[in-house]
């Protein structure tokens, strides 16, 4: 739960930060400079973390063979796709508005891993995705001009979804190291979009504003992708997907600090609905019996934990990471749908 508190917070505050450099820094450019950040940021912790612990600070399972091609996925719809989208967006719609907007970004999550990856789904659960919807619904409507807004918020859209592809793409690689991947997917995302940006000619002031768009990418893409990975492991794609609910909360509350940007009556209901959301998510519960298909694979655990009491040379109660086997069976108890339980349910 706290690998994804931070992982919201974080990310949260760059939308508004996002609108702000956007004035200044054309979209594409600063999409690949907010990437390429957090290929700095990572490098940077990475390097900090050889020199003082003389070596890396835990073991960790790094990415081979098909890894890099969930890679080069979750690399276009998320890294490149989605924040160029958002940042076109950010343009057209008020910072509050973004904000708050993306809490789609969970429910886009949900619905393409229930639809297309086969993760299950409570009542509770659809009723908080439906919840979150009408808010959205809500945040699209501008009481001044008596309209909705659609060009802004349909860009939003869009690369919420991207990066709703992105985190279950992701979910897949989820137990290797998370730092190999944000920094692989902040340096080619940040290459590849500063070079779009240099092809279609756009222009750039190489002023401090690069300097801060630099900053808020090792922090709000990098860290945070980091600290998001590490969620998905426990939690799956749909509950994280989910609990980064909070980041358009702390997002609506830097947008109105920095830019006092107001919604009007529209954001009423809109938060009204999405803090039952939240709540219908939180309450929901998940124990049955099921079973657990063979199973080979590497990853960081311990042998505390349920599925990894198996014994072998060496066994330590220290997380490590190693390939196991893990037999088949079958058993009850409360569970997400996490690196270990990607088995169908009965309707």
């Amino acid at each position: 739960m706290l690998y994804i508190l931070v992982s919201a917070s974080l990310f949260g505050a760059s939308p508004p930060l996002a609108k702000m450099l956007v004035r200044e820094v054309p979209p594409v450019v600063l999409a690949g400079l907010l990437y390429f950040g957090a290929f700095l940021g990572l490098s940077a912790y990475s390097f900090g973390e050889m020199i003082l612990l003389k070596g890396p600070g835990e073991k960790r399972a790094f990415l081979e063979g098909r890894d890099y091609l969930w890679l080069a996925g979750t690399i276009l719809s998320g890294g490149i796709i989605a924040p160029i989208n958002l940042l076109f967006g950010l343009e057209r719609v008020s910072g509050f508005a973004a904000s708050l907007l993306l809490n789609l970004e969970g429910v886009l999550t949900a619905v393409i891993a229930v639809f297309l990856f086969g993760e299950s789904a409570g009542k509770r659960l659809w009723l908080a995705l439906a919840c979150v919807t009408v808010a959205g619904l809500f945040l699209m409507w501008e009481p001044v001009q008596g309209k909705f807004n659609l060009t802004g918020p349909l860009l939003i859209v869009i690369a919420m979804a991207a990066w709703g592809m992105d985190n279950n793409l992701t979910r897949h690689i989820s137990g290797k190291d998370p730092v190999q991947i944000a920094r692989i997917k902040g340096l080619v995302s940040g290459i590849v979009s500063l070079g779009l940006g240099f092809l279609f000619g756009m222009r750039i002031d190489w002023d401090a504003h690069i300097i801060y768009a630099l900053l808020l990418g090792s922090f709000s893409y990098g860290i945070s992708l980091v600290f998001f990975i590490k969620a998905l492991e426990g939690f799956g794609s749909f509950r994280t997907g989910l609990f980064f609910g909070f980041a358009p909360f702390i997002s609506a509350v830097t947008s109105l600090i920095l830019l006092r940007e107001w919604l009007g009556w529209v954001m009423f209901p809109a938060t009204g609905l999405m803090a039952v959301g939240l709540w219908l998510m939180i309450e929901e519960r998940h124990s049955h019996l099921h079973v657990h298909e063979e199973m080979t694979h590497t990853h960081l655990h311990d042998h505390e934990e349920i599925h990894h009491r198996h014994k072998h040379a060496g066994t330590t109660q220290e997380p490590h990471v190693h390939k196991h086997m893990h037999p088949g069976g079958s058993h009850a108890h409360a569970h997400w749908p996490d690196t270990h339980h990607r088995h169908e349910h009965e309707p």
